[in-house]
């Protein structure tokens, strides 16, 4: 039976046996409000290191699990630098907690190969939607 024009296919629909987190509804558990400042930079940075790797669909789910663990490790290294442009008394253990912190990141990204996969080169035709896309958007 073909389904309506206007229903998604079923392979489109986030599964009711699956977590928000795998259906890509959600960043976090635990119903934190995906607008909190965290959780924006959480996807941003998460954006940013699937892109080098080529994509949502080019990453494993180890790489994604991977690359969750570098986004909060990430903010928490932000946050600490924060601290420390903010409070020049800050103590010897969150220096010691900002270089564990920042070694444990270092691995996991080396364990993602730190490397930035090449995108296929775009055309003029995809140049020129996209361009337009982000014109009509901004309008």
């Amino acid at each position: 039976m073909d389904r309506p024009p206007d229903q998604p296919a079923i392979a489109d629909q986030p599964s009711p046996q699956r977590s928000q987190i795998a259906n890509g509804t959600a960043t976090l558990l635990g119903g934190k409000d995906e607008r909190s400042v965290y959780v924006r930079r959480m996807k941003e940075i998460i954006a940013e290191h699937l892109a080098d790797r080529g994509g949502l669909e080019a990453v494993s789910a180890a790489e994604k699990s991977t690359i969750r663990r570098v986004a909060v490790l990430t903010i928490e290294l932000e946050k600490l630098e924060t601290r420390f442009a903010e409070d020049p008394t800050v103590g010897e253990r969150t220096l010691d907690l900002y270089s564990r912190t920042a070694g444990n990141l270092g691995r996991l990204l080396e364990r993602l190969g730190m490397k930035r996969k090449e995108k296929a080169p775009r055309t003029i035709e995809g140049h020129l939607a996209a361009r337009r896309k982000q014109q009509q958007a901004s309008a």
